[in-house]
């Protein structure tokens, strides 16, 4: 299968930028002209083969990291907003990838304008407080501004991960998780205790007492535990990153703060480098691999989303994780394939056949318009009380990857994917989908004319022009 060309100019202006540089002496570093640099900087001209090595061997640039990420991200990004029956039209593919390549800075305010405009329309049409939120922190929601860090990051803070992995593996090997947490707990001068605790609480923390809920799973409790080590041990090192991250207010810096704190414990009880050779010797089997690592399903299936370590990346997967009511709940895509933003997912993707199956693995292998062929694999997870009128909380999670990984996978093993009639055709969202033949089209796409045939009945009463 070719290869699709990449264009990257905004990464080799930051490289150029980042070694203080000009683009001639960027050029001769190169091995090219300073016109090719320049037409390759603006996106005119694709990045060589031979450019890509220069950038990996002079400039220790994580090549495989150029192909994908923030523009693919945008553009899907954009095409839902441009969508939106308030602009006359969308630009063309070609012309939003141009825009997110070379002007991400702009289309990122752009998006974060829609969005502002997205949440005005929304609370007035709830008869909510129009005024409620003012100034910069109208422009998106606390929690969707922490959500969009960790997504334009690949779901991957290396700082925190290697921290987490010399914690986990001391001296080059895995320590045994609850008594390496309790040690260095203890250290700190606090103590551990398990007791039952009311429906939901995980932990109670009363000074330098902490208590475990001893209904939680082992995996549970030790990942709670890891997460207290995080603020009790490397808190300066959370700061330093969030204040890299300029957050727009306090309440966001807040819940980055506890999410870099869940991403510290997943990456201790889940370490790098031990984790990586063993999902690749399992085949990514995720049952075998929570057994092997005292993990849950849906841990390990996140963290085999964020293995993005540049020069020992694991495969590219998505990972995505809804409830009942099909909202999306934990989001990230290391693939071309991006999460809808403004709209609901589509309901062709199995994720949401999964409460139908609980206890099963459910496969599929999906094609989205633009031709990208994937396998999916979903699951229904649910999370007991711990008592019988203890409320149980019910999500299902689906890790997939591009069908040219898919031999890497046990979950493959049985499955014809050169049988391009084996394919379900999904789509991002009804609301920008193109296809005209979806019999579980819940909208008409609003960048699209539709008419009212009166002269056939089908299973959608419009037809899409």
């Amino acid at each position: 299968m070719a290869r699709h060309k990449i264009y990257a100019g905004a990464s080799l202006r930051e490289t150029r930028n980042r070694h203080g540089l000009t683009q001639r002496v960027f050029a001769d570093r190169l091995g090219v002209s300073l016109p090719y640099l320049s037409q390759m900087e603006n996106n005119h001209r694709p990045v060589s083969a031979g450019v890509l090595l220069k950038l990996a061997s002079e400039f220790a640039v994580d090549v495989g990291a150029m192909a994908a990420g923030d523009a693919d991200r945008m553009v899907v990004d954009l095409a839902e907003a441009l969508a939106d029956p308030l602009f006359d039209g969308a630009p063309s593919l070609a012309d939003l990838r141009l825009a997110a390549s070379n002007t991400p800075g702009l289309v990122r305010s752009f998006l974060d304008l829609y969005r502002a405009h997205r949440a005005g329309q929304d609370r007035l049409a709830a008869l909510d407080e129009a005024f409620g939120a003012t100034g910069q922190n109208a422009a998106c929601s606390p929690w969707e501004e922490v959500r969009d860090f960790f997504h334009y990051c690949d779901n991957y803070i290396d700082a925190v991960d290697r921290a987490a992995e010399r914690f986990a593996c001391p001296d080059g090997k895995r320590a045994e998780p609850m008594a390496r947490a309790l040690a260095a707990l203890a250290a700190r001068g606090i103590t551990v205790q398990a007791a039952d605790l009311p429906s939901g609480s995980v932990f109670l923390r009363e000074g330098n007492t902490v208590t475990l809920n001893a209904l939680a799973d082992r995996s549970t409790q030790v990942f709670q535990l890891f997460n207290l080590v995080a603020r009790e041990t490397r808190a300066d090192l959370l700061e330093a990153t969030l204040d890299l991250a300029r957050f727009r207010s306090e309440a966001a810096r807040d819940i980055a703060r506890l999410g870099l704190a869940n991403y510290f414990a997943g990456a201790a009880l889940l370490p790098y480098r031990a984790f990586l050779s063993a999902a690749r010797a399992e085949r990514h089997d995720l049952e075998r691999l929570a057994h092997l690592f005292g993990a849950s399903l849906e841990q390990v299936a996140h963290r085999l989303s964020t293995l993005q370590r540049s020069g020992e990346r694991g495969i590219p997967f998505f990972f995505v994780r809804v409830d009942q009511a099909g909202t999306i709940t934990k989001r990230h895509s290391a693939t071309r394939l991006q999460f809808a933003r403004f709209g609901g997912a589509c309901p062709l993707w199995n994720v949401h056949r999964a409460f139908e199956t609980p206890g099963q693995f459910l496969r599929q292998l999906a094609q989205t318009p633009d031709g990208v062929r994937y396998l999916c694999l979903s699951r229904e997870v649910a999370k007991p009380g711990g008592s019988f009128r203890a409320p149980v909380r019910r999500f299902a999670i689906c890790l997939g990857c591009e069908i040219t990984h898919a031999r890497a996978l046990v979950y493959a093993d049985d499955m014809d994917v050169s049988n391009s009639a084996g394919y379900e055709q999904i789509g991002v969202s009804c609301r920008i989908c193109p296809r005209q033949d979806c019999h579980q089209r819940s909208v008409p796409p609003i960048d699209r004319e539709v008419t009212i045939p009166g002269d056939r009945r089908s299973p959608l009463p419009y037809a899409i022009a």
